[in-house]
């Protein structure tokens, strides 16, 4: 059983492929049809993601749906490693040499943008 799970569990870091214009699209409108009331996309900015990315042993992020303080929808990301553990903590070196143990970026704070469908489809 193990042997099996080593040969078919892809690495972290190749999860994810290009899909291209035509399937993306069809998916978010299979999307849209069967949630018309749900936000349909969220921004994050590159800095954020950059930041999580860059934690020793990162290998992906994981995007957990959730709900703010303020009650609307949004997403948490946070990193995870080869083994798709969430990095909430991590080891570091700092300046004075010391080994001590750092928190893990947990992002948030997602710009909801419920027309995106329409900037996504006519390319606006």
């Amino acid at each position: 059983m193990m042997q099996n799970e080593l040969i078919t569990k892809r690495p972290t870091a190749e999860i994810g492929e290009e899909i291209g214009y035509q399937l993306g699209t069809e998916f978010i409108a299979n999307y849209k049809n069967a949630n018309p009331n749900e936000a349909l996309s969220y921004v994050i900015g590159r800095n954020i993601i950059e930041q999580i990315l860059a934690q020793p042993g990162c290998e992906g992020i994981h995007f957990y749906n959730a709900i703010n303080e303020h009650g609307k929808k949004t997403l948490v990301y946070v990193g995870i490693d080869k083994n798709g553990k969430n990095i909430f903590e991590y080891t570091a070196v700092n300046n004075e040499g010391n080994i001590t143990s750092e928190a893990g970026v947990v992002g948030d704070r997602t710009d909801g943008d419920g027309d995106s469908w329409w900037k996504w489809i006519f390319g606006l």
